[in-house]
């Protein structure tokens, strides 16, 4: 079932880069980035809030709300940076080289998580990196 919400994620991911391609013309991208922000954020808590989940806010410990406020910032910054990137670059290039956080989240799991780095994991990143060279250059 992972698979499925996997796919969705990237059938809306293509959807947002070129929605903002759009969204973000003649406007400041650090401004459409906190635009965007605002609605993530009202659709997040509209869930959370609709599916009554919010009680397992108590049940959070501090290690893991240290690591999703990190993970928070580390998804702001690259949200602001992919804007940029869209506003000045081409949806057709800038998605893909985006899409180079597939190789390195390979590459991380790795070295911190302690994933085993298998071959077929190892090729696919290789062919991730090929890929995206082939299309921006």
């Amino acid at each position: 079932m992972w698979w499925i919400y996997a796919l969705l994620s990237a059938f809306f991911a293509a959807l947002t880069a070129v929605f903002a391609k759009v969204g973000i013309e003649g406007v400041n991208s650090n401004l459409a980035t906190a635009i965007r922000t605002v609605i993530v954020l009202i659709v997040a808590w509209g869930i959370v809030l609709a599916r009554n989940e919010s009680k397992g806010l108590s049940a959070i410990s501090h290690r893991n709300l240290t690591f999703l406020i990190i993970s928070g910032l580390a998804t702001g910054l690259s949200w602001i940076f992919y804007f940029k990137a869209l506003q000045i670059g081409k949806v057709s290039q800038v998605a893909p080289v985006d899409k180079l956080s597939v190789a390195l989240t390979i590459i991380l799991s790795v070295m911190f998580l302690g994933e085993p780095l298998t071959m077929k994991t190892a090729i696919g990143a290789v062919l991730i990196i090929a890929g995206t060279i082939v299309l921006i250059v």
